[in-house]
């Protein structure tokens, strides 16, 4: 019975200071549930809240986004019978979670009612109360006074213990302000050139590296002093014990692509340990968009590629026009089964230093898309480039191009038109057709092209407070009258830049569609900044006109050409459509009117073949 094979009390052993008394316990899946990603996130990942039993109590738990797949692929459902391989436990004031990082489902008690009555998991108290000596205080005695709760940062459980010198590791996952005391054991996949500054402030330098580990990876950042005692000390490729002190701060998306809401800074405490067991090396977690489909991919998009190298350019210099500095650039171009070829281009030591022979396989790791000229790639400054890497990607595509690659045409993405917003020109829906096509949306996100109406905009929330410094775009709290609090800048301001969040309705000949709009398509749809229709709001509260209704009213009636993304999202456990606008274009009446042309042209009415005129 599922019910034997449970472990009874494995929950509250897990959070006692001897630990849990299995090693591997074993519980039932009470619930799941997809959380909604963060409002501003460049590169939002699904997350999954898990809630288990063992059947004396429940708890709930974080799924790591590196088994996301356990949900996805449908073998975790309400009510299976799970075993937890790899597990963190965490108190934050009085709430304790399970980061779980590996389960495996036992499939063979399929899914199941909730088994017996679970209760929450209830702090106790460690130490007792002592009792009073007289009821009126005579001899002094004061009322017992409640335990401290404090911050606990508990070590990781895993079937793969830590070494006899760190036998606690802390997965990079589970990172946050509120860990205090923590080691964990990663491997350095880049790192990056020693920078410098001057500004009125003063001057410094900095320098940057990315750590993985086997649930997630983080940018880690050390300023001049602990620059000059780090920098030598990291090497790519190599394992180190990291340990705190070390800040957790939150990330600056502006200058790491990786999928991590925390960064780290190094202290000058900060302990750094070469592993002396480099086997175990945590690999690199590649997402690869092939070469074929670039054309979906938007501008300025961060992805992963890989290809056979088929020629390398030499070294050339560009000059900054805004710093007026010079850079050393590469171009190479890769190639995949697609039969499409690409222009790649990378910079810096990496370009000098490039000397990798031609058809190499090679894997990027952070490239940014460009559309100049059609379709390009560039690595960025915190990407990676490994040679000849031992994942499965790479062996399928040496043996393709071995087999068939080597004598093969390929295509290439320059010179391609591209319609506006990206995308290519025949990638244009209707209503009609966007509404028959969500049964086929998935987690993946697809683009079209869409010429639609403004009917009407939703006036409940238009728009939100938002950080004045540029780039930064998280939202503020007003504190006080006057003054306005950023999180992630750690600054004060007078007012709010106010940017927009609208959800709008268009519609053309075949159909309506609700669209989700931002502060440039906001900007356009209405016809002024954020600021002014929020001025307009407060003064129709004080004054009891009708500015601001009116302003949303006079944004309807205008047809616009839409770049739109579309995706299947998950709200209270249903699916439901998302579709947001990416790009928003004013109609260009000569280019509508050609195109019409030339559609017109398409049927020649003096074909009498056609049976168009009956005699």
């Amino acid at each position: 019975m599922a019910e034997a094979a449970i472990t009874q009390g494995a929950i509250r052993s897990i959070f006692e200071p001897g630990g849990p008394f299995v090693a591997c316990p074993v519980m039932q899946c009470v619930q799941i549930k997809a959380m909604e990603p963060k409002a501003g996130d460049v590169n939002p990942q699904q997350r999954f809240r898990v809630v288990l039993s063992d059947i004396r109590n429940f708890i709930q738990t974080m799924l790591a986004t590196t088994a996301n797949d356990v949900i996805i692929s449908g073998k975790l459902k309400k009510g299976s019978i799970v075993r937890l391989l790899k597990f963190n436990p965490q108190q934050v004031k009085e709430k304790k979670i399970l980061i779980l990082m590996d389960v495996e489902v036992l499939e063979e008690y399929g899914e199941l009612e909730k088994i017996g009555t679970p209760k929450g998991l209830e702090e106790k108290d460690e130490k007792p109360q002592p009792a009073a000596i007289s009821s009126n205080g005579f001899y002094g005695n004061k009322p017992a006074q409640p335990p401290q709760q404090e911050q606990r940062s508990l070590p990781v459980h895993t079937s793969n213990p830590g070494t006899a010198a760190h036998p606690h590791l802390y997965p990079i996952e589970s990172l946050s302000p509120y860990a205090h005391k923590w080691t964990i054991r990663a491997r350095c996949t880049h790192k990056g050139e020693i920078k410098t500054w001057h500004n009125t402030k003063g001057e410094g330098k900095l320098f940057s590296v990315n750590l993985l580990d086997d649930t997630g990876e983080i940018r880690a950042t050390g300023f001049n002093d602990t620059c000059d005692r780090l920098y030598d000390v990291f090497q790519e490729g190599t394992v180190y014990y990291i340990s705190a002190p070390c800040r957790v701060t939150l990330a600056k998306k502006q200058f790491s692509n990786l999928a991590n809401d925390y960064e780290l800074q190094f202290e000058r405490d900060t302990e750094v340990e070469k592993a002396e067991d480099q086997d175990n090396a945590p690999q690199i977690r590649y997402n690869f968009t092939r070469i074929g489909d670039l054309g979906t991919v938007e501008k300025d998009s961060t992805i992963d590629a890989i290809g056979v190298l088929k020629e390398v350019a030499e070294v050339s210099t560009i000059t900054s026009k805004t710093t007026n500095k010079d850079f050393s650039k590469r171009d190479l171009t890769i190639a995949d089964d697609t039969q499409t070829s690409v222009r790649l281009t990378i910079w810096g030591a990496t370009a000098e230093k490039f000397d990798s022979p031609l058809e190499s396989i090679i894997a990027f790791k952070g490239v940014k898309v460009s559309d100049f000229n059609g379709k390009s790639l560039s690595l960025l400054s915190s990407g990676s480039m490994t040679v000849d890497p031992d994942i499965d990607e790479a062996h399928k595509l040496r043996g393709w191009y071995n087999a068939a690659g080597q004598t093969a045409t390929f295509s290439t993405h320059q010179n391609l038109s591209s319609a506006p917003g990206g995308g290519s020109r025949n990638d244009n829906k209707l209503i009609s057709q966007i509404v028959e096509d969500e049964a086929y949306l998935a987690d993946t996100p697809s683009y079209f092209n869409l010429r639609a109406s403004v009917v009407f905009v939703k006036n409940t929330m238009v728009t939100y407070p938002a950080c004045n410094k540029e780039g930064c775009n998280k939202k503020v709290i007003e504190e006080n009258p006057g003054e306005w609090w950023c999180e992630n800048c750690q600054m004060k301001w007078p007012k709010p830049e106010y940017r927009y969040i609208l959800s709008v309705n268009v519609a053309d000949h075949t159909g309506q569609l609700w669209l989700s709009c931002f502060d440039d398509a906001g900007r356009v749809i209405v016809g002024m900044p954020g600021n002014d229709l929020m001025d307009m709001k407060d003064k129709d509260e004080n004054d009891g006109t009708t500015l601001f209704s009116n302003a949303l009213a006079d944004a309807t009636c205008k047809t616009f050409n839409f770049r739109v993304r579309a995706k299947m999202e998950t709200y209270q456990d249903q699916p439901k459509p998302r579709y947001q606008v990416q790009n928003i274009y004013s109609l260009n009446y000569a280019q509508e009117c050609h195109k019409l042309s030339q559609l017109l042209k398409q049927y020649d009415i003096n074909d009498t073949s056609d049976s168009l005129f009956v005699n």
